[in-house]
């Protein structure tokens, strides 16, 4: 009996609780026609609509860091909503390195073609195989109105692509996502483009749209739980507490430690005196940027990495509509720093706070599923609608 007092205190609590979404725009006005706030308010009721913009987390996963572990523990998950089939197509950058293109449905061979194409990047250690990935791109292909197509780009050495040059990536080189787009768009110069990035992910997509600002092919483009203060994830992930010790940094370490080791020869090929032992050793994040990444890109120390790849003056640049995703409890990247004043500012971007979710779980109902799905559908489809950026073919 107790307990069903206590799942009536919880529910109550949780439905009477402020759940719901807050969005952060610059204000719509006839003078700003390509306003982001005007096109979500008109084109994304998930977001926008005061009886559909509510993100109520699983009751079972009470917590950032419970839904950030819940997430990786069903990255291998397979179920209606995730069983999808892709074909891969391995890409050679400009200096030999590896990136693996994941395309869902399938690529086709028609250049005409006028099918919206979403690229999507993963975060750090992860690929197309992680369920939430797979699950967008299904949601994607199958709910839209016509269909989009997905190509998920797996970074150097992840979702067993080959590592083919020592050159690892990183939070802060975007020269393969940009050769990535160059490539999407050429072989299908027809077709309206976007990009979505999680994590990481999206840390390289935001950096991408400020380099570019109005020379790029995409059209829009979203963020999940971006990382816009580096410096603060980095002593997040550091933070220790039984979750975070146990199960997500340890789970993180084995997923990056098998990387290397699967590819130690290509690694050791380059100019890069790495400590192999320390890398094996490390047991947090910033030991293994400490060896790995700060040493190949000429920085002191991870910190010093960190300070340089946070994304936080992106957003003054961006001129395709944006839309940031991120949570009041994320353990990893905290909604504090979230730069709201930029977003206030620029028209061309919006940024979806929910109070709960974690880290890229955003897991909602019984039995969970993932809450941003719509969200992110209707906020692609009505971008690409209103583009107009593509010629016509």
């Amino acid at each position: 009996m107790a307990a069903v007092w206590a799942a009536l205190y919880y529910c109550t609590w949780l439905f009477l609780g402020d759940c719901r979404v807050k969005l952060v725009a610059a204000a719509a006005s006839d003078k700003k026609r390509n306003c982001v706030r005007a096109l979500v308010e008109a084109h994304c009721p998930s977001l926008a609509d005061p009886k559909k913009a509510r993100y109520v987390p699983t009751p079972y996963l009470i917590g950032g860091m419970l839904q950030t572990v819940y997430c990786a523990y069903i990255a291998l998950r397979r179920d209606k909503k995730s069983n999808i089939k892709y074909e891969r197509e391995l890409r050679t950058m400009r200096d030999g390195g590896t990136v693996s293109l994941d395309w869902y449905p399938g690529r086709i061979d028609d250049a005409k073609s006028t099918q919206p194409i979403v690229i999507v990047l993963s975060g750090l250690g992860g690929s197309s195989y992680e369920y939430h990935i797979r699950c967008l791109a299904k949601h994607l292909a199958v709910t839209t109105d016509g269909g989009m197509r997905v190509v998920v780009a797996n970074h150097r050495g992840c979702g067993r692509t080959p590592l083919t040059s020592s050159q690892l990536y990183n939070g802060h080189d975007t020269s393969d996502l940009t050769e990535v787009i160059a490539h999407v768009s050429k072989m299908f110069p027809c077709a309206p483009l976007a990009c979505i990035g999680f994590s990481l992910g999206s840390n390289l997509v935001m950096r991408y749209l400020g380099e570019a600002g109005d020379h790029t092919p995409l059209a829009a483009a979203v963020g999940v739980c971006c990382p816009f203060d580096t410096v603060t994830t980095g002593h997040m992930m550091n933070k220790p507490g039984f979750l975070n010790d146990n199960l997500f940094q340890p789970a993180l370490m084995r997923t990056l430690k098998r990387t290397v080791s699967r590819n130690l020869d290509m690694i050791r090929s380059g100019n890069v005196d790495y400590d192999i032992d320390a890398i094996m050793r490390a047991k947090r994040m910033s030991e293994i940027d400490n060896a790995i990444t700060a040493k190949a890109y000429g920085f002191k120390d991870c910190w010093e990495y960190y300070a340089a790849v946070s994304p936080i003056d992106s957003v003054d640049s961006i001129r395709r509509p944006f839309l940031a995703i991120n949570t009041h409890d994320d353990p990893i990247t905290p909604v504090a720093g979230v730069p709201l004043d930029k977003f206030e500012s620029n028209p061309h971007t919006a940024a979806a706070i929910v109070d709960y979710g974690g880290h890229l779980g955003f897991f909602t109902g019984i039995p969970a599923r993932i809450w941003f799905l719509d969200p992110v559908a209707e906020f692609l489809a009505a971008a690409l609608a209103e583009s107009g950026d593509r010629p016509p073919c």
